[in-house]
Formats: C-alpha cells, sequence, structure tokens
C-alpha cells in the first residue's frame, strides 16, 4: 500500500449532499474485474443514457483534469456497502476527500485504500468549494504528519485523525500486513502454546 504523507494537488468540488455509493459506482458495474470499474466512476452522473458525456458534470470539465482530491458536501458516500466505491476513486487518482461528513463505511474503507477521508466543519468545506467553482484546478495541500489542510485560499484547518489510522497510513501499510509484520512472534506464541497447552 503506498504511503500517505503529504498530497499537494488540483481538487474537484462535488455540492450534492447525501452522494451516495450507487452514484459513485452503480451497482450494475460491480462484478467487472477492477480495472474494467474505472469508467463507471460517477457513470449516470458524468453520462446521459446514450453515454454523451455531461459538461457540467464536475470530472467532465477540463479545468479539473487531473485532480486528487475531492471536496464534497456533507454525508458523501453514504449508503449500500460497497469497497468499491474508494477503489474506483482511488483508481481515479483520488487519494483524499474533505467533507463535513462521510458515509461509515467508504470512511472506514478508505483508510485499507491508502486514502485519506478529512472531516471539516461545514461552513469551511462550502466555503473551499466555492472557491473550487471560481478557479478550477486550484490547488489543495494536505499534511497527514501535521494533521493540515490548506485551501486554495492559503487559510490552514486541522482535523483529527485515529493515531493508530494515521500511522498506518503514514507506514503505508493496512491491518492485514501490520499483523503480517508480527509473523515471526506469531508463531513462536502458538509454538510455546502447543507444548505449554498441548491439550487444546
Amino acid at each position: 500500500m503506498e504511503p500517505f504523507t503529504t498530497l499537494e494537488a488540483a481538487a474537484i468540488p462535488i455540492d450534492q449532499p447525501n452522494l451516495d455509493t450507487d452514484q459513485i459506482i452503480p451497482a450494475r458495474f460491480l462484478g467487472r474485474p477492477r480495472p474494467t470499474q474505472v469508467d463507471a466512476l460517477f457513470h449516470d452522473l458524468r453520462y446521459t443514457p446514450d453515454r454523451t458525456p455531461r459538461p457540467e458534470f464536475v470530472t467532465n470539465m477540463p479545468a479539473f483534469k487531473g485532480a486528487r482530491i475531492v471536496v464534497a458536501e456533507r454525508n458523501f458516500a453514504c449508503g449500500s456497502s460497497r469497497e468499491n466505491a474508494v477503489t474506483v476513486m482511488v483508481d481515479n487518482g483520488f487519494r483524499a476527500f474533505i467533507a463535513p461528513s462521510f458515509g461509515d463505511i467508504f470512511f472506514n474503507n478508505c483508510f485499507q485504500n491508502a486514502a485519506l477521508p478529512i472531516r471539516l466543519d461545514a461552513a469551511r468545506v462550502a466555503e473551499i468549494r466555492v472557491l473550487l467553482h471560481a478557479k478550477p484546478g486550484s490547488m489543495v495541500k494536505i499534511d497527514l504528519a501535521a494533521q493540515t489542510v490548506v485551501g486554495p485560499d492559503g487559510k490552514t484547518d486541522r482535523f483529527e485523525i485515529d493515531s493508530f489510522r494515521k500511522d498506518c497510513l503514514l507506514k503505508g501499510v493496512d491491518e492485514v500486513n501490520l499483523t503480517l509484520g508480527y509473523e515471526k512472534d506469531i508463531a513462536a506464541f502458538e509454538a510455546r502454546q502447543r507444548q505449554e497447552l498441548s491439550w487444546l
């Protein structure tokens, strides 16, 4: 898993509250292999029924091409459980999400996929989105170690994050990789347990 330390990149604003996981990746695409899901991101929002790109949708706008950060409205990625909602975002280049609140499952899945979800005050998030609309392609800088976000206006905001999850992101390990790092200790414990508790 790629470590997350700092990220300075263009950001896209998403103004729709309660944007759910089925809008991020519709269920009909979930059975496809992961590499072929990339084009399904925001599919029904990005395209008309005849697959014509909607020019007004933010990811179709040339000025936002190459963005790696999403600045969203409240309750971003709520709805049904699907890790694909995170992986399709990551596979499209997004590494960080800033919103007043998130769907719990999406929030937790981010940490398993080297992505950083950041909760900031709703008024500040709205302010950043206005700035991004006013000047598409504006940069946002995130420093995980310092737990700060620097907006397009140069203002710095601090965010909270669980210390264990922060450490895993900085090191580029998920919970499975972290556990495997103790493989020798686990093997030694099991060997000792077989000797001392052979009746088990």
